[in-house]
């Protein structure tokens, strides 16, 4: 049986995906930041149908002291992490810092990811590393030597720069991890609540703009078919929209920037960074 790690599992996209997941028969050992939400998702997963178990993991993934828990706990309980879904994420409209000096966008979207996908290599032999990424990232300026965004802050630029992060993060994973199937897709302009952490001109916005947006489910769907389909079992180091393969931006094939980022991230976060196999 196919057991799913999914974070971000509370909401929109993660989710409708945690419901698709189980009705598909997955196991699915769902992660969110309010032991609450998780508890109802969790409960509407085991009302989907699938028979196969649902777990609950608390963590504030904008915290690596949470992501290294989250890590220890996962790997206590599971000895195969068959998916790892890396779908955590938010757009804030001010720049910010967590406790640990981190600006918020960058902690939550790339260092969290980045981070939990090292610390469980060891239970990902073989396994798919899912990342959800968007179109936004075109918007992006990548910046090794301000990656915190301490130069100047703009919420769109700064949450675009994070998802060519991801891309980048997953085409130098395909690279270094050949024995992963690492891919990461845009799920499309989603109902979500995404944009509304802060109040402001963002929250103003997503909530008028909801009515237009795709729904969840629809948003899902490439991350259910990344996760678990055979025709997506093949597939590693792509960018995916609709469930079909295609070019991200020029910045986000850029292998000295996908390499620069990797080992930066590496740094900020205390891991060793392993020359690419």
């Amino acid at each position: 049986m196919t057991l799913v790690l999914l974070t971000g599992a509370t909401r929109g996209i993660g989710r409708a995906a945690a419901v698709e997941l189980a009705r598909e028969g997955a196991e699915v050992a769902l992660v969110g930041r309010d032991a609450e939400r998780v508890g109802a998702v969790a409960q509407e997963a085991r009302a989907a149908g699938g028979g196969a178990q649902v777990h609950e993991h608390v963590a504030d993934l904008a915290l690596m002291a949470d992501v290294r828990a989250l890590a220890a706990e996962a790997r206590e309980r599971y000895e195969h992490i068959d998916v790892l879904a890396n779908n955590a994420g938010a757009l804030f409209a001010t720049r910010k810092e967590t406790t640990e000096g981190f600006e918020q966008s960058f902690a939550l979207n790339h260092l969290a990811p980045f981070l939990l996908t090292n610390l469980l290599r060891d239970r990902l032999h073989g396994a798919r590393v899912v990342t959800t990424s968007s179109d936004a990232h075109k918007s992006g300026r990548l910046d090794l030597d301000d990656l915190q965004s301490e130069k100047s802050y703009s919420a769109m630029r700064v949450y675009g720069t994070s998802k060519l992060c991801n891309i980048l993060f997953t085409r130098e994973l395909a690279k270094r991890a050949p024995e992963l199937h690492a891919n990461c897709f845009h799920p499309g302009v989603v109902r979500t609540g995404f944009g509304k952490n802060d109040n402001g001109i963002w929250k103003l916005l997503t909530t008028l703009g909801g009515p237009f947006f795709r729904s969840p489910q629809r948003g899902a769907r490439s991350l259910v078919w990344l996760s678990l389909s055979e025709q997506a079992a093949a597939l590693t180091g792509e960018y995916v929209q609709d469930e079909k393969v295609l070019a991200p931006s020029a910045q986000a094939q850029d292998e000295t920037f996908a390499e620069g980022l990797w080992e930066r991230s590496a740094q900020l976060v205390g891991l060793p960074a392993e020359t690419p196999a």
